[in-house]
């Protein structure tokens, strides 16, 4: 027993930080930076994109299909690209984020040069950062590493514009390639496997260069990387109120370095309600899968959702995970994108009756939610309902699904520090009240009961 077990720290610790849940209501407090009605509170304006899920009308929210634009552009107008030859799309994408415009071919193709030429690693960092004292979580590696390459980085203070592009680069060209060899060095401690760490190759894009260095023969096939690309633009970027990107902003805005800015993103993105919920996603639909015996039967899929619903399946919180967004009402079109390609990827293989197992799931969550909450909020999938499923066709170990985001919102989290950097120019700083109101009389040590 240590000395911290002799205190209170344990028995009090509900006691001790329970606030009165009625001083939120009587103070108007944005819990969450949400208003009353779940729309979010208005804390800045951005050039970067536009997340649209509903309209407003005389104070009331009403449901509209999403859409996602980036810099003005619909998202399904930059994958719209479905022909035999098409290019990867990610490079473009983290081109018009953090440039403002489409580039030129050439543009495009410096573009690609730039972050081709700093996947190298530091001499020994492999070794001595990423093997040595390995996490469980590769997320908490990726944040440990931003912050360590701070320590090569021979101006690391500087907020010159060159080097916070210079910075951002790096880190959109390393984090991939720290992504995998995490995973290998993870491997070897934890369960005693190989450490395989693959040169990166020159010339293959974002989405290649992950499969070529994870997969032990290298091999893949095109259309995997394709729908790999696919994923890491669906998930590039999504509007300065995120957790994640507000996270940025945050610390940009208190003038830290772009290493620490990029460190406490990767930490906000691995949390269960953030990106770590995708893992939630998948662990929900291992049980479903096989607590229900007919996956085409709606009438036992949806006898299941209910008791997910009811608190007596899962993980007892009554969520449905994959269903549902704080913007989007009738549709995510990041899910809709997702789901599309998925039906490509799974059209012919044991994959195509799990896929409709999750279309079910889509299409019923609603009517159960109004059979047991009484619920009539549109509700619809979003991209989590989808995108574990689809790394999973591709052989992409779970673990990995929350740092591929990661490595793809790197590209929208660069964006908006320079945005703040640039437009902010003050510290964000919002209220909190005091829920006590009287001063407490001092009581000398010896006099304490």
């Amino acid at each position: 027993m240590t000395s911290a077990d002799t205190f209170e720290l344990y028995e009090r610790f509900l006691d001790v930080n329970r606030v009165d849940q009625s001083a939120f209501s009587g103070l108007d407090v944005k819990r969450g930076l949400r208003n009353a009605d779940g729309t979010g509170v208005l804390a800045g304006v951005t050039n970067i994109s536009n997340v649209h899920g509903y309209l407003m009308s005389d104070g009331e929210r009403i449901p509209d299909e999403g859409s996602l634009r980036y810099r003005g552009y619909d998202l399904y107008d930059l994958l719209a690209d479905d022909s035999p030859q098409k290019r990867f799309n990610f490079e473009e994408v983290a081109y018009l984020l953090l440039l403002g415009h489409l580039p030129t071919r050439e543009q495009l193709d410096s573009f690609i040069a730039a972050i081709d030429a700093q996947r190298e690693l530091p001499d020994g960092f492999t070794a001595s950062m990423i093997m040595r004292d390995t996490p469980p979580s590769i997320m908490n590696i990726l944040a440990r590493t931003c912050l360590l390459l701070y320590a090569h980085d021979p101006d690391p203070e500087s907020r010159d514009p060159r080097h916070e592009v210079r910075v951002a680069l790096s880190l959109l060209s390393r984090l991939p390639r720290v992504m995998v060899l995490s995973h290998y060095a993870q491997r070897a401690r934890y369960q005693g496997e190989s450490m395989i760490m693959h040169r990166f190759r020159e010339g293959e894009s974002t989405a290649e260069t992950i499969l070529s260095m994870l997969r032990p023969d290298r091999a893949y096939e095109p259309a995997e990387a394709r729908m790999l690309d696919v994923m890491l633009c669906l998930h590039a970027e999504h509007g300065g109120g995120n957790n994640s990107t507000f996270t940025t902003r945050v610390l940009t805005s208190a003038d830290t370095d772009p290493y620490a800015a990029y460190s406490a993103a990767l930490a906000s993105l691995k949390g269960r309600r953030h990106g770590g919920a995708n893992q939630q996603v998948c662990a929900m639909q291992d049980e479903l899968k096989a607590a229900v015996s007919r996956w085409d039967d709606d009438d036992e899929v949806a006898c299941y959702l209910e008791r997910i619903v009811r608190k007596e399946a899962f993980d007892r919180t009554g969520l449905i995970y994959g269903m549902g967004h704080a913007v989007y009402t009738k549709s995510d079109p990041r899910a809709r994108i997702c789901r599309r390609f998925a039906q490509r990827l799974a059209q012919g293989t044991p994959f195509e009756a799990e896929l409709r197992l999750y279309e079910s799931i889509e299409r019923l969550t609603p009517q159960v939610m109004s059979s047991v909450r009484g619920s009539t909020k549109a509700m619809c999938a979003n991209v989590d309902m989808y995108s574990g499923f689809v790394y999973r066709m591709m052989g992409i170990p779970d673990s990995l699904h929350t740092p591929l985001f990661a490595c793809a919102r790197m590209a929208g989290w660069a964006a908006h520090r320079f945005e703040e950097i640039v437009s902010g120019r003050r510290i964000m700083r919002p209220a909190y009240k005091a829920a006590f109101s009287e001063r407490r009389p001092y009581v000398p040590l010896d006099e304490r009961s």
